[in-house]
């Protein structure tokens, strides 16, 4: 476990200049429907290349890169989309991001157009690699309106809303997790990918035209001279100024550990369970627990200690882990996942109500984009662990004599029992790392730091921007 025992910064007030508006909140909610429109658009696309790819290959290492590669984008591009977000006005870093991405769905469709789908399709040829390359990349760049998204909380949400306005982000997030994997599968199983590629290109444009007619509230930041691209420095000293921070982003990186088991054996464990029109339609439904979770948390917030209650619903995550595919039932799965994506809402929020509530606005950018790299690399390097050596040493392993005579008692027969043991030692990982946390110097300073009132809680010393 790692500890933060960097020395806290002088504390200085925030800038009055970034009160919120007295109609901020009504702000922030269109922000959040036009930033919810664009991640539909980009997961129901990734989603569908995952169920494609998988359909057509039946590779489970396939599926896995696809995934893991996500996050490691995702994990390289973070601090650069956080600078951008600080150096820039808010609305111009969204606008920016959904210009990309409708590029890059463009130039996928004129690939699918151009060559066959066998080409795409061929994992050893390289038009398999760019044309999921640049979906993948597509989608990446959309995480920087969600960097975006987490700072217009302190921009236009006055503090003590802000835990409430988290869990409307995490209901959000459900609500489009619920339509892109509904569809994503009827997309897939009826239309084909091309006509799904058509579909995401022209939605994209839709939440790039609603964006241009939304306006922020914002001053133009400061930026100085020579201002780097990507401000490394200026991220790890925003995130090194306030104690027990950087402890916080690894607590909440265990949540992306077994993250990265599920990236790469989730959809195949569900597509042995049902049709891939099925398990759309069966993932749509669970993840109405990303709703449930979110609403939640709007309503009753995160209780006196976030990170407390973090590290708790971590380790019951852990435990569903391990115990939803104990059994090849499809209803323990299924009520497993919406159990799981209940919870996820209120990790990601604790998260963000301590970072919006210590860190000052002007580097809350390169905080969330350095939090969120930090944390993203997690999945990939467990994606691309596990999809090679469960797809050619455990799946095969469990499906031989000796695999269901040593494990058959614990986790039952059929097709999927490979999956179902990584699953198993995934879950009980994480609990453990979840409850080892709790006993380190870094956990009990944060939250006694939180712990205090609104006046003792100070923000730090802005760094420079």
């Amino acid at each position: 476990m790692t500890t933060d025992d960097a020395t806290p910064a002088t504390t200085a007030p925030e800038s009055p200049a970034h009160t919120p508006p007295a109609d901020g909140m009504r702000t922030f909610l269109q922000v959040l429907v036009n930033t919810a429109l664009a991640n539909i658009t980009t997961s129901y696309l990734w989603w569908a290349l995952t169920f494609w790819v998988y359909l057509e290959t039946r590779s489970v290492l396939a599926t896995g890169i696809i995934g893991g590669a996500y996050m490691l984008f995702v994990a390289l591009f973070s601090m650069v989309f956080g600078t951008i977000v600080d150096r820039h006005r808010k609305h111009a870093a969204m606008l920016f991001a959904g210009t990309v991405t409708l590029v890059a769905f463009s130039i996928a469709g004129g690939l699918y157009l151009v060559f066959p789908e066998e080409a795409l399709l061929d994992l050893g040829g390289p038009w398999f690699w760019l044309f999921s390359g640049i979906i993948l990349f597509g989608g990446v760049i959309e995480n920087m309106r969600n960097i975006a998204l987490s700072t217009t909380v302190t921009l236009l949400v006055p503090v003590e809303r802000h835990a409430n306005a988290n869990g409307l982000v995490g209901t959000v997030q459900g609500i489009a997790f619920l339509v892109t994997s509904i569809f994503s599968g009827l997309s897939v199983g009826l239309l084909g990918m091309g006509w799904t590629l058509l579909i995401a290109i022209v939605l994209t444009a839709l939440a790039l035209v609603h964006l241009l007619f939304l306006r922020i509230p914002e001053e133009k930041p400061h930026v100085a001279e020579r201002a780097p691209f990507l401000d490394l420095r200026g991220s790890i000293t925003a995130v090194r100024a306030v104690t027990g921070l950087f402890a916080l982003i690894v607590f909440s990186t265990f949540n992306n550990l077994i993250g990265g088991v599920y990236m790469a054996l989730m959809d195949p464990y569900g597509l042995e369970l049902f049709p891939v029109e099925i398990w759309g339609v069966v993932l749509g439904i669970s993840s109405t627990g990303f709703i449930v979770g979110g609403l939640l948390i709007a309503k009753f917030g995160l209780g006196r200690n976030p990170i407390r209650t973090m590290l708790l619903l971590v380790m019951v995550m852990g435990f569903l882990g391990a115990m939803f595919t104990i059994r090849e039932w499809w209803l323990l799965y299924v009520v497993g996942i919406f159990l799981y994506m209940t919870i996820i809402p209120a990790v990601e929020a604790a998260e963000q109500t301590v970072i919006q509530k210590v860190v000052p606005f002007r580097t809350q950018g390169r905080v969330f984009g350095f939090a969120q790299a930090f944390e993203s690399a997690a999945a990939p390097i467990t994606a691309f662990l596990i999809a090679p050596i469960a797809e050619f040493v455990i799946i095969p392993y469990m499906n031989s004599d000796a695999g269901q005579q040593s494990w058959g008692w614990l986790l039952g027969e059929g097709q999927a029992r490979g999956i179902a043991l990584v699953f198993l030692v995934g879950g009980l990982v994480m609990v453990v790392a979840a409850a080892l946390a709790f006993l380190t110097k870094s956990y009990r300073r944060i939250s006694a730091q939180y712990a205090d009132n609104e006046e003792s809680v100070k923000p730090v010393e802005e760094v420079a921007a």
